[in-house]
């Protein structure tokens, strides 16, 4: 796996928008440029980093629509008629549209902004645009806010911290979190082995008696915390962040978290590959990613823009010095994308069971 603390040195970049040298919009298709993505804070952080000032400069129209679906993606390629241009997904599914085909290949000249970003970022058919993290998180009804758990292990432990648990209902993450219940380091959690793979159902086995959830949405987990349905619950940063930021009596550990980026791609047969292509070059520009900052939710991918943190912005950002230091693992993705292909119908039947 490549590194991903991009916030541990390179060279500052440079804003780069578009230019002299970038093709001019043409009206490739009978309707707007349509960007999709999860929802949320994020969706949020996205239109107003990225996409509004994108469509002042060029002076076009950008439909921000939610939620992403990579089985949708890949039934509008197969059926040629592509309604969304650019998307966000876990970034397995870049691996995935690549091995089954349904995602348009990069050309990297016309984003030479990724040059400006650590090489675990960037991948022939899909760019990390920001990054987040999936975390433990707690209900002050259950916990105080100070007192909650702070790995793994205590997620897994019913008797210390009593109460009903949320987890998400893919493979996905929980094949991490488990491993890191179960006591392996970072650096043991891949590659996802047969071995680890069975290790991970084995532990997961033991928690799922007091799995009350298996949450699909990223509003979930704040929701269901806040009411008090859930003791604890995994959960994705920004949507906690941003609920704790409107007083909801919750908190989180970044402790044990499983740190990932926001992949970007392009469905393959858009009409807008050009224009996709200057977005993805612009939102990583310095400018842009700067603007994630104010927004305290999703944090850059790109150094420059992140050592412009202040204490509350490193404080947020999963990727920062302190935080990586806590964190149980950084995502390998291609890795995900290979334990969630060969353990599909596994899981489903896990869930049934």
């Amino acid at each position: 796996m490549q590194r991903r603390e991009f916030l541990l040195g390179t060279a500052a970049a440079g804003l780069v928008l578009a230019s002299s040298g970038l093709p001019r919009l043409a009206q490739a298709a009978d309707r707007p440029f349509t960007f999709t993505s999860w929802g949320g804070a994020l969706s949020n952080a996205e239109k107003v980093a990225f996409m509004d000032p994108f469509a002042a400069l060029k002076g076009i129209e950008i439909i921000n629509t939610s939620p992403t679906e990579t089985a949708k993606i890949k039934a509008m390629v197969e059926a040629k008629n592509v309604e969304w241009d650019l998307v966000t997904v876990g970034g397995s599914a870049v691996w995935q549209g690549e091995q089954e085909g349904f995602v348009e290949a990069l050309d990297l000249s016309k984003i030479p902004n990724a040059k400006n970003l650590d090489p675990g970022w960037v991948n022939p058919y899909g760019i990390a645009t920001s990054t987040g993290g999936t975390i433990i998180a707690w209900s002050h009804s259950a916990f105080p806010a100070d007192a909650g758990p702070q790995s793994w292990a205590d997620f897994w432990n019913a008797k210390d911290f009593p109460g009903p648990r949320g987890l998400y209902k893919n493979f996905l993450y929980n094949y991490e979190a488990a491993l890191l219940a179960a006591g392996l380091k970072r650096d043991e959690i891949y590659p996802a082995t047969p071995e680890k793979i069975d290790q991970a159902f084995g532990k997961l086995a033991e928690i799922k008696p007091h799995v009350a959830v298996w949450w699909g949405a990223g509003g979930q987990p704040p929701q269901l915390l806040s009411s008090g349905e859930l003791a604890l619950c995994s959960a994705w940063t920004g949507r906690q962040l941003a609920a704790e930021a409107e007083g909801e009596p919750i908190s989180h550990t970044y402790k044990d978290g499983i740190a990932w980026g926001n992949w970007w791609l392009i469905p393959k047969g858009s009409p807008y590959v050009e224009l996709a292509h200057e977005v993805m070059n612009f939102s990583l520009g310095e400018g842009p990613q700067t603007a994630l900052l104010t927004l305290n939710s999703y944090g850059p991918v790109l150094e420059a823009a992140a050592a412009k943190a202040d204490e509350k912005g490193r404080a947020m950002m999963v990727m920062s010095p302190d935080n990586v230091k806590v964190m149980g693992v950084i995502q390998n993705e291609q890795e995900v994308n290979k334990y969630s292909r060969a353990s599909e119908e596994r899981w489903n039947q896990f869930l049934l069971g």
